[in-house]
Formats: structure tokens, C-alpha cells, sequence
């Protein structure tokens, strides 16, 4: 049977992976609107700042973020695959991955500061699941 703590970690993995055909979809047709002489060779995703619509470049910045934090939570997932984990933990983390889908669908659509910096941080809380991964190995 196959480890219920490594199903959020699948899960937040595939979310990932729509956040980069979202963001694809809609950067995509929007960067080929661009007139020549508005993005310079070699340009990269911050280049688009302020060139593109903000609604469009919300999706990358939040695929960015998905590419950032979830990285302790993964190998926190690993380490509890490894060491041992309760249900507990497995709550943590589907609490942790609920909390980060939450977050990447209102900075993806709404992106109103006070809710998403709430949602950013209540996430945060549960990699405290870290902690127990960490106590875990010790």
C-alpha cells in the first residue's frame, strides 16, 4: 500500500503542474500581442512586469511561489515517508496543501493583499510539520 503522507504531496506536485498550463494559457497569446520592440532578447518572466497585464502575470508569480516554499514541505514529506509519521501528520499535510491551493487560486484570480498574506501565513503554520520530521530523525 502506497504511504497516505505522500498523497499532498502528489497532489500540491499536480496543482503545480496546472498553475504552469494556466499560466502558459494565458501568458502565452498575451506575449504574442506584444509589438517587437516591447520585449527585449532574452527577456525572462520579470521582464514581463508592468508590460503585461497584472491579471496575467499573477498566475506566474504565484507558479513562482509554488516553486519556493512547497520545496520544504516536500522534503518534509520525504523525511516522514522515511521516519515514520501519524495521522496527524498526514492532517498537517493535506491542511498545508489545502491552505497553498487557497492561496494560488486567490493570487491567480483575486490577489487582495490582506487575504492572501493571510492564507500565506495560516500555510506556513502547518509546515511546523517540519519540526515533527525533524524530531522524528533525531
Amino acid at each position: 500500500m502506497l504511504s497516505p503522507i505522500l498523497a499532498p504531496a502528489a497532489v500540491l506536485i499536480a496543482w503545480t503542474l496546472l498553475m504552469l498550463i494556466w499560466m502558459a494559457a494565458t501568458r502565452g497569446p498575451a506575449i504574442g500581442k506584444l509589438a517587437p520592440n516591447q520585449l527585449k532578447l532574452g527577456a525572462r518572466g520579470p521582464d514581463l512586469d508592468g508590460v503585461i497585464d497584472d491579471r496575467i502575470n499573477w498566475k506566474a508569480h504565484n507558479y513562482d511561489h509554488l516553486l519556493e516554499q512547497p520545496t520544504i514541505f516536500y522534503a518534509t514529506i520525504f523525511i516522514l515517508a522515511f521516519a515514520g509519521f501519524s495521522k496527524a501528520d498526514v492532517v498537517l499535510a493535506w491542511a498545508y496543501v489545502s491552505l497553498r491551493v487557497a492561496h494560488s487560486m486567490w493570487q491567480a484570480a483575486v490577489n487582495r493583499q490582506p487575504t492572501r498574506v493571510l492564507l500565506f501565513l495560516l500555510s506556513s503554520v502547518f509546515l511546523a510539520l517540519a519540526v515533527r520530521a525533524l524530531l522524528r530523525v533525531l
